[in-house]
């Protein structure tokens, strides 16, 4: 069985229990801090560690997989490192599992049966007021006598016109782990509202205004030509289940899809 550590890329002979009140072999490897690469007959497996490594080091680092993977190579075999098995893909791929299994462990689903909804996978700014969370609930304050601020957000909208996207080559093998659960819109029900919502081509009247510009344009080689989404005003944390892909610039499509109950809502500090 090939073991991939942080020190190296090891080949280890591994024999899993088969009493017959054995568990499965994949779950015996996770039991010993193991991540099977598949799960019928595994045949290669991760260590927790290694796996923490690399996604601190992608995280802080930038480091991708196959830098990532090609040091283990080196680190096993410094003359030689093509000789050592080559588990790039499988790294990919475990990682973000690995990386979904930690998210949902933070946020309270380790030990739960029940299904993340909307939302559930990303924290809110902290420091704005949170119905049961900051901001209490008992009926002993005097909204009143409570300034307006105290309990007021303030929200901003922006894009990011440089996090372009290709279209993928096989979409069909996409796999979305947490569609829709952290800041990101699900994508099922984001291309239901740009489907329905109508859109106007806006005339600028400025010399060269690139928002509005690159909204007129047509990329058909990528998939998404920016990113958007709602910060909050005072801190500038993101709000979750609130970022879009741009498909033709910032149009009004995109980041003005409002009800109107929102501008009531925000109406003295909508920006």
């Amino acid at each position: 069985m090939v073991i991939v550590d942080k020190s190296g890329v090891h080949r280890l002979k591994v024999r899993c229990c088969n009493c017959p009140n054995a568990m499965s072999p994949d779950i015996q490897m996770f039991r010993h801090g193991f991540f099977p690469a598949s799960f019928n007959r595994p045949k290669t497996v991760f260590t927790f560690r290694v796996l923490d490594d690399f996604l601190m080091d992608n995280l802080e680092c930038g480091t991708s997989a196959m830098n990532y993977y090609s040091k283990l190579r080196r680190m096993t075999s410094s003359m030689f490192p093509h000789l050592v098995p080559d588990r790039y893909r499988e790294l990919m791929r475990v990682a973000r599992q690995w990386r979904q299994l930690k998210t949902m462990k933070w946020h309270g689903f380790g030990h739960r049966s029940d299904n993340p909804n909307a939302g559930d996978l990303a924290l809110f700014c902290l420091a704005c007021p949170q119905p049961g969370i900051i901001v209490s609930l008992s009926g002993d304050d005097s909204f009143d006598e409570t300034p307006s601020w105290k309990y007021t957000r303030s929200f901003v909208m922006d894009g990011n016109f440089k996090a372009e996207h290709l279209h993928p080559i096989k979409p069909f093998d996409e796999v979305w782990l947490s569609d829709g659960l952290g800041f990101m819109v699900g994508k099922d029900r984001y291309k239901m509202h740009l489907s329905e919502a109508a859109d106007t081509v806006e005339k600028s009247s400025c010399n060269n205004h690139q928002a509005v510009n690159q909204a007129n344009a047509a990329r058909h080689k990528l998939e998404s030509t920016g990113i958007g989404g709602v910060a909050c005003a005072r801190h500038g944390c993101f709000v979750p289940h609130s970022m879009v892909d741009f498909q033709k610039g910032e149009r009004q499509a995109n980041v003005h899809g409002h009800q109107d109950s929102c501008y009531v809502r925000y109406a003295s500090n909508f920006i």
